[in-house]
C-alpha cells in the first residue's frame, strides 16, 4: 500500500476512521491492494495522518468484521479479501410491522442497497424483549438500527450498543447528546402544526375527539398526546381523549382523530350505515399516511404525516456516512375529503 496515497480530511463530516477504511476499500477497488498484502502497522499510520490509536484500530476493527482483513499475531494486518461485495451486515430492530413501517423500511433497504445484509428483528413495546434482543446481537453486526417505541427511559440499553455503528430511528431519546446519530419525529410539534394547519376545517365541527387504540402494535408517543392538548387550549376547540374507539361516542357534526386502519375502515362503515358523509356530517383524520388512507371512502383521509420515503432513504445516507447528531424529519398535512 502506498503509504502517501493514505490522506484524511481532518474536518470533514465523516468519522476519521471511517475515512481510513474508506480509502482502504478504495485501494482494493482499484487493485492497489491486493489479498495477501500488509496492511501499515497503527503505529505507521498515527504517525502518518497524526490521529490517535484508537481511531486506526477501530478502522481496522471495522474492516476485520466485514472480513476484509485479519491480523496475525506479531505481524500486523493483512487483506484477507478483497471482495468488498455485501459484506456489511445491519441489525434493524422495529417495535411491529404495519402498512407505514413496511414503507420506511422498504425505502431504508434501498437506500443501503444490494450489497448490505439486513436482518430485521421486532420488540412489540415488551421492554425485555427489546433489551434481550439488543444485548443477544451485539458484535454481530456491523451496524445497528434501532426503533425504541416507548413512554419509557431506555438509555441504558441503548448505551449498550457502540454509539459509532447506532442509528436511533423515529424517536428522539433525549438523555442521548449529538455524539449518537438519531433520525426523529418531533410528534408535538408536528402533530400541533398539522392540526393548525387544518383549523378552518376543524373549526366547522362542534368538536375534536383523539381516539387511543390499546392494540399492542399501536404506539401513541406522548408528543402526540401534547401537541393535541397544546391546539385545542390555543385556538379554543372543545376536546376529548378516548382510549378505546366505541361508535356510541360517534356523533354528527363531530370530528375524530384516529390512528390504525382497521379503526378507520370500522369508522367509515358505520358512518355509511348511519348515512353520515365524511367531510360534511362528520369529520375524520389520522397519522401517518399510508396507501389505504388515500382511497378509504372514495376521497381518502386526512392525514398528518411523516414522508417515510425520504426518511428511509435519510437513513440510509446517514448509515453510510456514519453522521453524527440529530436530524428531525419532516412532516405534513395532507387534506382530503374526510375533513
Amino acid at each position: 500500500m502506498n503509504k502517501k496515497a493514505l490522506n484524511i480530511k481532518p474536518n470533514a463530516q465523516t468519522p476519521k476512521y471511517q475515512q481510513i477504511v474508506d480509502e482502504i476499500i478504495e485501494r482494493i477497488q482499484q487493485g492497489v491492494l491486493k489479498r495477501g498484502d500488509q496492511l501499515p502497522t497503527i503505529n505507521e499510520i498515527t504517525g502518518q495522518l497524526n490521529v490517535a490509536r484508537m481511531t486506526v484500530i477501530r478502522a481496522y476493527e471495522e474492516l476485520r468484521e466485514r472480513g476484509i482483513v485479519a491480523s496475525q499475531h506479531g505481524k500486523g494486518y493483512f487483506i484477507t479479501s478483497t471482495d468488498i461485495q455485501a459484506t456489511m451486515h445491519v441489525f434493524v430492530l422495529f417495535d411491529a410491522m404495519n402498512a407505514y413501517k413496511e414503507i420506511l423500511f422498504q425505502s431504508l433497504k434501498e437506500s443501503l442497497g444490494d450489497q448490505v445484509s439486513i436482518h430485521l428483528f421486532f420488540h412489540y413495546h415488551d421492554i425485555t424483549v427489546f433489551e434481550n434482543v439488543i444485548v443477544n446481537n451485539l458484535g454481530n453486526y456491523n451496524f445497528y438500527i434501532i426503533m425504541p417505541h416507548f413512554n419509557k427511559d431506555i438509555t441504558e440499553i441503548i448505551k449498550q450498543v457502540p454509539k459509532e455503528k447506532l442509528l436511533i430511528l423515529d424517536i428522539d431519546v433525549e438523555k442521548l447528546d449529538d455524539s449518537y446519530a438519531v433520525l426523529y419525529q418531533d410528534f408535538e410539534e408536528n402533530f400541533y402544526h398539522g392540526l393548525s394547519h387544518a383549523l378552518p376545517k376543524i373549526q366547522k365541527y362542534e368538536s375534536l375527539t383523539l381516539f387511543l387504540s390499546k392494540n399492542q402494535f399501536q404506539y401513541t408517543p406522548k408528543g402526540i398526546l401534547r401537541g393535541f392538548k397544546r391546539f385545542c387550549e390555543d385556538y379554543n376547540i372543545k376536546n376529548e381523549v378516548v382510549n378505546n374507539l366505541e361508535f356510541d361516542h360517534l356523533e354528527e357534526g363531530h370530528a375524530y382523530f384516529l390512528f390504525l386502519e382497521n379503526d378507520l375502515v370500522r369508522f367509515v362503515n358505520y358512518a355509511n350505515r348511519k348515512g353520515l358523509k365524511l367531510g360534511k356530517d362528520v369529520g375524520l383524520l389520522s397519522y401517518d399516511d399510508t396507501p389505504i388512507k388515500e382511497i378509504l371512502d372514495d376521497s381518502g383521509i386526512t392525514t398528518i404525516s411523516n414522508d417515510f420515503v425520504q426518511m428511509g432513504k435519510l437513513a440510509g445516507r446517514l448509515v453510510h456516512n456514519r453522521q453524527k447528531g440529530k436530524t428531525a424529519s419532516d412532516c405534513r398535512l395532507i387534506i382530503r375529503g374526510s375533513l
